[in-house]
């Protein structure tokens, strides 16, 4: 009976408000994307919440600063649950599920736990307006398992070669689940407009042509020595440098998320 339950609780809820931000690659900007994402749909009356879904290298405690008491570590083992597991950040306005140093979700976590965390956070996703998930790199069955769970997939890349086969590789893994989700593409330091928009066309023509997959521009993030500095700081972008040019990048694709 129970099984059951967890059956229909997963067939009703879709995870059509989650959204998770990946990027097959490193380094290229994603879990300053997902933070400053969330505080961008804060800052707009959103009841937000921000998972760090990287089980082994978390990285926004470290971007933020944070000391959390809980996180995904104490999820994952039973200790506590998810609901009680998150925590309000006031510095970007939103609740936060911090993720585990050092734990392997491919070393240390069965099928079966993997999937009874993807229907805890359906369950919590319900008391939140928007939850955003910031994924690990690469296409081990722990990301690939969430952000196919997830409404849709910001694919964050960068012009860099390898940067782009990456997130090809992981739109193939994605847009082969029973239930992919919708992709939007983000370019992240573009020198140009231009150059942003050449490195979208080369992605999704790849994807067109060899995955029959779409993807849409979700934005095109320009080059910004803030962006470094805010995060060296461990300061959020927004209330750090609130008149940088970056910034209308990020209200632009806020727009577009809200708008899809």
């Amino acid at each position: 009976m129970v099984q059951e339950n967890i059956s229909n609780i997963y067939e009703r809820l879709d995870g059509q408000n989650i959204i998770a931000v990946a990027s097959g690659k490193g380094g290229v900007g994603k879990t300053f994307l997902s933070i400053t994402l969330a505080h961008a749909f804060a800052i707009s009356g959103e009841k937000v919440l921000l998972v760090d879904g990287d089980l082994g290298l978390p990285n926004i405690d470290i971007q933020l600063g944070l000391n959390t008491t809980y996180d995904l570590g104490q999820v994952l083992t039973g200790k506590t649950p998810m609901n009680q597991s998150v925590s309000f950040v006031p510095a970007i306005g939103c609740d936060v599920l911090s993720g585990h140093l050092g734990l392997s979700a491919t070393t240390f976590l069965s099928d079966g736990q993997l999937q009874l965390l993807r229907d805890d956070l359906y369950i919590l996703a319900q008391h939140y307006d928007h939850v955003f998930i910031d994924l690990g790199t690469g296409i081990e069955k722990t990301i690939t398992l969430l952000g196919s769970s997830a409404g849709s997939v910001l694919i964050v890349c960068t012009e860099d070669p390898t940067s782009l086969a990456d997130a090809y590789t992981l739109v193939k893994y994605l847009s082969s689940r029973p239930k992919p989700p919708r992709f939007s593409v983000v370019v992240n330091m573009a020198n140009t407009q231009k150059e942003g928009e050449r490195t979208y066309q080369t992605l999704l023509k790849a994807c067109q042509n060899f995955l029959n997959a779409e993807l849409s521009l979700g934005g095109i993030i320009h080059q910004e020595s803030h962006i470094k500095e805010a995060i060296r700081q461990q300061m959020p972008f927004l209330t750090t440098y609130p008149d940088s040019p970056a910034v209308k990048d990020i209200e632009t694709l806020v727009s577009y998320l809200k708008n899809r």
